[in-house]
């Protein structure tokens, strides 16, 4: 079977005083990189869908179960670690206004705050299953950089938190066989990327 592993588009940045958990919406830009996706895969012959249940990965997927007619599934295992944070600030704008923290977490300084190797294994798990349910199926999973890095990381068996940056809506496929082989296909496809789309 083909896995899509598709990062969700730009959110909005949030921080909510009281700590409840930030859970933001996509940005107006988001919603654009969300729509050219859809526009691009509209014909890739997807099966199935699959969502984190994070508002910025549903509505990412959204457009495309539009174009495709298909249901989205939402599975809690392909949520991203930071969900119970109560600041979201986008990798990106955090990489412009605070390099050193970016670098830090770019490194490996999310495991000073985050058991990655648990993360991991929630993550592979949850992905095994989504396998092991639709065997031949081409299956796209709207989720975050923090899981396509974690599912990547473990078919590549590195111990690297992060390996690569994934842009806002990138595609990044792997093969996993009957056999129990994992294979890396490409990561971070954006053809469908324009200027308007905000990349």
């Amino acid at each position: 079977m083909e896995l899509l592993l598709i990062r969700h588009g730009l959110p909005q940045r949030v921080e909510n005083s009281d700590g409840t958990p930030a859970d933001p919406s996509l940005s107006p830009n988001g919603l654009k990189q969300a729509a050219a996706m859809a526009a691009h895969l509209a014909d890739a012959g997807i099966e199935h869908i699959v969502a984190s249940p994070l508002r910025r990965a549903h509505e990412t997927a959204l457009p495309l179960a539009l174009t495709t007619g298909l249901e989205i599934q939402i599975d809690g295992g392909v949520v991203e670690f930071d969900q119970q944070s109560a600041l979201y600030i986008p990798l990106e704008e955090l990489k412009q206004t605070d390099y050193d923290r970016w670098l830090e977490l770019m490194q490996g300084g999310l495991e000073m705050a985050v058991d990655f190797e648990a993360f991991r294994k929630t993550v592979v798990a949850a992905i095994e299953a989504i396998i092991a349910r639709h065997p031949g199926k081409r299956v796209a999973i709207v989720c975050h950089g923090g899981v396509i890095n974690a599912w990547a990381s473990h078919i590549l068996k590195t111990p690297a938190p992060f390996i690569f940056q994934p842009d806002y809506t990138s595609i990044n496929r792997f093969l996993a066989a009957r056999s129990g082989e994992r294979n890396l296909v490409s990561l971070n496809e954006i053809p469908h990327a324009t200027e308007s789309a905000g990349f």
